[in-house]
């Protein structure tokens, strides 16, 4: 678009450089994060096309501003911040103006000697899409993409991914991420963080800690965004370095296991790719630093998730990956709950004997009981998290009597503590008791679950309930069917802010 060439009234400065905007990019390349920056626009309805030149040249100060295209892309990547925590100037202060001043046209109001985004260094106003937002029509216009065929644009390292799953402001979040002694703003990235020490690996653990206690509790949905601030101030604690090696070990085991929780908290809201990507995070992590145990749990969480996802086959091979790296570490616990993770991908194989052999195993390796060897992520699993998967696994294959009686002893067995547990095994219950033909104690169950929703917000328990009140639907007569549907129908669903 051809701009103003109104001669300035100010002296011309030097750009000052990006800092904030060069430490989100973190690791990535250039190119790699303009990739990124157009799949979030394509996310919400935008078209820009950024590259590898347009990062530079924010990064170098040569845009102060972004124009108001891009603005919507990078608040859409980085909830909860605003453009000067993104290192850029106040709109106002580039163009000397208040922003989106209605009645000034474009060109009345361009940006002193601003020229084209292709234009020459210098610029503080980037101008390349028109001042105000084009209408909606035309964003999702036929034009092709530039790089519709871009591999990052489809199949982008799942690594890259990290720095966007950011949370806001709220509660838990600034909780945690306090005592790791970061900010996140453009002032701390002008400053060089100091070198981590024991009390920082000490919060990240902590935080890991915690953010698995409120999800027992609570479920998901309500963490996720909240819980990623912690993640983005652990790898910046890397990137910062540590004061010994037994602190950097620490550093890299406590942000790997932050990446699978966090990935967690996406995968059980339903945030599949997010999830995906935050593994891959945690398996990256192990592999760099030889840590056996982070990667048997990254490999862990990797075959649960494409199990959910539709992928058995990969379910198996990840869980057997999973097993080959715990094999030394000594847990027949951590065994026995990877071998229920390869249960679950041949049981969506439809093989039935691949299932039951791998389900004997764990039964065996379980009735080992526990020892020191046994990882501290692993304290959810127990004799009802052992009959809950195996549940799961007889669903999956269509015995519904069976699915229902271990599903029924996985609730009876579970520790009060794990409020989202038992809401998970009782929706599993109710849904198999549905399909096996036993409405009413189907109801009786799923009502049990909706009593316990003001207190778990969970996607998947939610999806659960959804597709049992779809089986039940025929049998509105039979007794407690009619309350269980109406309730089910009045009860608010949790999104995926």
């Amino acid at each position: 678009m051809a701009s103003s060439t109104v001669t300035s009234s100010q002296p011309e400065r030097p750009p000052r450089p990006n800092l904030a905007f060069r430490q989100l990019r973190g690791r990535r390349s250039p190119a790699e994060f303009a990739a990124l920056v157009r799949r979030a626009a394509r996310e919400i309805g935008e078209r820009v096309s950024c590259d590898a030149r347009y990062i530079g040249r924010v990064e170098a100060g040569e845009i102060r501003c972004p124009n108001y295209a891009y603005e919507r892309v990078f608040l859409h990547m980085f909830p909860g911040r605003t453009l000067t925590d993104l290192g850029f100037a106040p709109r106002s202060s580039v163009r000397g103006r208040s922003a989106r001043t209605a009645v000034e046209t474009p060109e009345a109001s361009a940006p002193d000697g601003v020229p084209g985004e292709s234009g020459g260094a210098g610029e503080p106003y980037d101008t390349q899409e028109p001042h105000e937002p084009p209408p909606r029509s035309r964003l999702r216009s036929n034009r092709g993409d530039p790089h519709e065929k871009d591999p990052l644009n489809h199949e982008e390292s799942d690594v890259l991914r990290r720095a966007f799953m950011t949370g806001g402001g709220a509660t838990m979040a600034a909780a945690t991420l306090a005592p790791l002694g970061l900010t996140t703003g453009a002032a701390a990235a002008e400053r060089p963080p100091r070198r981590a020490g024991t009390s920082e690996a000490t919060a990240l653990e902590e935080a890991v800690r915690r953010i698995r206690l409120l999800d027992d509790r609570h479920g998901a949905d309500g963490l996720y965004r909240r819980a990623a601030a912690p993640l983005r101030a652990a790898y910046a604690l890397l990137d910062a370095g540590a004061t010994r090696q037994t602190t950097a070990d620490r550093l890299h085991s406590g942000a790997g296991e932050l990446a699978i929780s966090v990935g967690w908290l996406a995968h059980d809201s339903g945030r599949f790719e997010d999830a995906r990507s935050h593994y891959a995070e945690a398996l990256a992590t192990a592999r760099m630093t030889g840590d056996p145990g982070l990667e048997a749990h990254a490999f862990c969480n990797t075959a649960f998730l494409a199990r959910d996802t539709g992928r058995p086959r990969e379910a198996v091979r990840a869980a057997q990956a999973a097993q080959r790296a715990a094999q030394p570490l000594g847990s027949a616990r951590l065994m026995s709950l990877l071998a229920l993770r390869e249960a679950g991908g041949w049981a969506g194989l439809a093989d039935r004997t691949g299932c039951e052999q791998a389900l004997v195993r764990a039964q065996t390796l379980f009735e080992r009981g526990r020892s020191d060897a046994d990882p501290e992520w692993m304290s959810f699993y127990g004799e009802a998290e052992l009959e809950g998967l195996e549940a799961q696994c007889w669903s999956t294959l269509g015995d519904w009597r069976r699915a229902s009686r271990h599903a029924r002893r996985a609730a009876h067995l579970q520790d009060p503590h794990f409020t989202r547990n038992i809401a998970l095994y009782t929706a599993e219950l109710a849904d198999d008791l549905a399909r096996e033909g036993r409405p009413d104690e189907a109801a009786e169950a799923g009502l049990r679950v909706l009593s316990l929703l003001d207190q778990v917000q969970s996607s998947r328990i939610q999806g659960m309930l959804a597709g049992t009140a779809r089986v039940l639907l025929p049998h509105r007569r039979a007794s407690g069917v009619s309350e269980f549907l109406d309730r089910h129908a009045s009860t608010p669903r949790v999104g995926k802010a």
